[in-house]
């Protein structure tokens, strides 16, 4: 086990009323499959991952990392329960279950994850939520997980792009510059100058690494305003839901020239905006520094069941009330944040934290999670899911809403997934701290309605100041 892998486990540790699952649930339409059936098939399915049979084994002080071992008593039907909704079964029922499930640490002993098959729901629906200990995978790993559990495996269902950072930029200028074109082969001079290049190179990230280190220390050790949305935990949750139209999205996108993952934090800053208004906070502009995790997965590792992710922190412009702006502060932030080095220099943390001993490693992270934290306020994830529709023993997969998990005082995280023509966003919070969770879901999309509005209406203005330089022309 990686010592990134191995810190969820430490952050665990830190506070009772955590439990680091992430969840992925998915909806299905007709009935449920026989329970025989069914853990049948997704035990064959489940086979492609050796992590589904493996349990951690702890070493006495921490003189060295956990490792996956195989559980010689593997029992599945330990692992893929059958649980029913209150009536009338609909979404709120749905969600209230989801937030008690995901509240409930997963046994250690054990493989760390489970599948709640869940049935009661109205319309002749029922749904299947996936928990996965954050440890065994992240979120992209997870969505991957889903999917593979689906009729016809993960296979091109899954979304085939997502930005994973590349090679190293020393690394790529040395090769390149080796090679001589014309001879085919390796040339000293080449070498050298390839040497050159990645010591500039090397000396340029090192810079922009250090730089975003410092913002990284800043924003973890500083305090933000005092905020409901940080703070102590209870062992309650909430969970809220929404889903967007990406049509809507890419048409904003296209209209303001920005990214996909900027109106979403758009309309997820609005919302927060709202809802600390609602609390009888007034928002500033250092009230929602937000933890982005980035993937650093590449294109050929998407189904690696680890965690590959580095962090930014930017502020989600909260204290702005006009749509667009926020919108293209959102842009510009991200840009800075990306720009500053952030990304870079938590993978380098990462990769350092992976060469110095584990039990100091181990020792470090325990303490630093159990110090409080009050710099960070929310959590923000992007998950690219699966991009066709899915199916499970022939059962139509409707929506797949995440579930991310909250801790260190973060008191409420967002996941944001793609799946077919849509992007959902899930949202747990402890169930104190936004005990109107469903404005907060519903508050995204008046959001995203905004923002549409607002395209249509540029885009109206363009055509008439086309048609006025007809005329007057």
């Amino acid at each position: 086990m990686t010592t990134l892998d191995a810190g969820f486990l430490q952050a665990e540790d830190s506070d009772r009323h955590v439990s680091l699952a992430i969840g992925g649930l998915a909806l299905l339409a007709g009935p449920v499959p026989d329970q025989s059936v069914l853990r049948r098939t997704l035990g064959e399915r489940m086979r492609a991952c050796p992590r589904f049979s493996q349990r951690i084994q702890l070493h006495p002080f921490d003189i060295g990392p956990p490792e996956w071992v195989d559980d010689d008593d593997f029992d599945i039907t330990r692992h893929v329960r059958r649980i029913g909704v209150p009536q009338p079964g609909g979404d709120a029922e749905l969600h209230r279950l989801v937030a008690e499930v995901m509240a409930w640490r997963l046994d250690r002993s054990r493989p760390l994850w489970e599948i709640w098959v869940i049935e009661g729901l109205s319309e002749g629906r029922w749904a299947m939520l996936m928990k996965v200990h954050h440890c065994i995978a992240d979120g992209i790993a997870t969505a991957h997980m889903l999917a593979g559990l689906a009729d016809g495996g993960a296979g091109a269902a899954f979304a085939e792009r997502t930005r994973a950072a590349g090679p190293a930029a020393a690394t790529s200028t040395v090769a390149a510059a080796a090679v001589d074109p014309r001879s085919g082969g390796l040339d000293p001079l080449h070498w050298i100058g390839g040497l050159r290049g990645a010591a500039s190179a090397m000396a340029a990230a090192t810079v922009t690494a250090v730089q975003g280190a410092s913002e990284l220390a800043a924003g973890l050790i500083g305090a933000a305003p005092t905020s409901s949305l940080n703070g102590p935990m209870t062992n309650l949750r909430r969970f809220g839901a929404v889903r967007i139209a990406l049509a809507d999205v890419r048409r904003v996108c296209a209209t303001f020239d920005v990214t996909v993952n900027d109106v979403a934090l758009a309309a997820l800053a609005e919302s927060y905006r709202n809802t600390l208004i609602r609390h009888g906070e007034q928002p500033q502009h250092d009230s929602l520094r937000t933890l982005v995790p980035v993937s650093v997965r590449s294109l050929d590792e998407f189904d690696k069941t680890d965690n590959r992710v580095s962090v930014m922190l930017p502020y989600l412009p909260v204290e702005e009330a006009n749509p667009v702006q926020r919108l293209r502060m959102v842009h510009a932030r991200l840009t800075r944040t990306k720009s500053a080095g952030q990304r870079q220099a938590g993978s380098a943390v990462v990769a350092l934290a992976n060469r110095v001993p584990y039990p100091l490693t181990a020792w470090t992270v325990r303490l630093a999670t159990r110090l409080p934290q009050r710099g960070v306020v929310a959590l923000a994830t992007n998950v690219p899911g699966p991009r066709q529709r899915l199916s499970i023993l022939g059962c139509p997969v409707t929506d797949v809403l995440p579930v991310p998990p909250i801790a260190m005082q973060l008191r409420t995280g967002v996941a944001i997934l793609s799946y077919g023509d849509d992007l959902y966003f899930g949202i747990l919070a402890d169930f104190d701290a936004v005990p109107d969770i469903d404005e907060l879901a519903r508050g995204v999309q008046v959001a995203v309605d905004r923002l549409v509005a607002a395209s249509k209406r540029r885009k109206t203005a363009r055509h008439r100041h086309g048609l006025q330089l007809v005329v007057n022309g």
